[in-house]
């Protein structure tokens, strides 16, 4: 099981990804926090899993009774919540005090636009402090394919210099979604433009943990749903043998 705790409760991003299966999504950022609230809500749910009867109300098999990880994602880009590095500490201490970090992770899932931002950088500090891990999504190499693809205008420079502080600070990984898209996303072209900054990334000595592929599998709310195809599952293991090559750890979910 994973805990995920979602910040955007207004389904409120500075991203608008093709994909996103977030009904009514709109432009913007994190509303205001209710940090008690958050406290009392977690506990409460941690509280139920670990010593109350959560697994047997929902029968849960005894195999898959495990907490993975607690993450923080959403509805939104969780790291324009303010004050963001206060949150990731307060969640760590309550996972703390359940022990959770024993055996489970502490996962942000972000898209890392944002981490030129020193509130943001002080919350990855808090996230290395519990052995976290930053899921950065990187769905395209190109200023162009994340134009296409994520609705964003980031500039290769900002997106070397974010990774870079990123990697710096906490254990980091690369989430990309391969889809098709008016034969545009995941060109051949996009792909090799893809590899070309895996080995870039070698060479300026950003180290990526992991890159993570994966592909729609739910239904998308945005208006270019009915164009969009998931890649299929030979092509994704093919370009994983390209990027492994390269020297990276490679994980493929179709």
């Amino acid at each position: 099981m994973s805990i995920g705790v979602n910040f955007n409760t207004n389904n409120a991003c500075n991203w608008r990804c093709i994909y996103c299966q977030v009904p009514n999504l709109q432009r913007g950022t994190a509303p205001d926090l209710d940090f008690a609230l958050l406290e009392e809500e977690l506990t409460f749910f941690l509280l139920s899993v670990t010593q109350g009867n959560f697994f047997d109300q929902f029968n849960v098999p005894v195999e898959q009774r495990i907490i993975k990880d607690i993450a923080i994602s959403g509805n939104g880009e969780p790291t324009s919540l303010k004050p963001f590095a206060k949150v990731v500490r307060l969640i760590g201490e309550i996972a703390t005090r359940f022990n959770l970090f024993q055996n489970s992770k502490f996962v942000l899932i972000s898209n890392g636009s944002l981490l030129h931002q020193p509130d943001v950088q002080a919350g990855l500090h808090e996230l290395a402090h519990y052995n976290g891990e930053l899921w950065f999504k990187l769905d395209s190499a190109t200023a162009e394919g994340r134009s296409l693809i994520n609705n964003a205008k980031q500039s290769q420079e900002r997106l070397l210099e974010n990774l870079r502080i990123a990697a710096e600070l906490c254990n980091t990984k690369l989430q990309t979604c391969m889809l098709h898209f008016k034969d545009k996303a995941w060109s051949a072209g996009e792909k090799k433009m893809y590899l070309d900054f895996l080995a870039e990334l070698l060479k300026q000595r950003t180290k990526i943990k992991q890159v993570m592929l994966y592909s729609i599998a739910r239904q998308s709310f945005q208006p270019e749903a009915a164009e969009l195809n998931p890649a299929d599952a030979e092509e994704m293991e093919a370009f994983a043998a390209d990027i492994k090559a390269l020297g990276y750890d490679v994980s493929v979910n179709p």
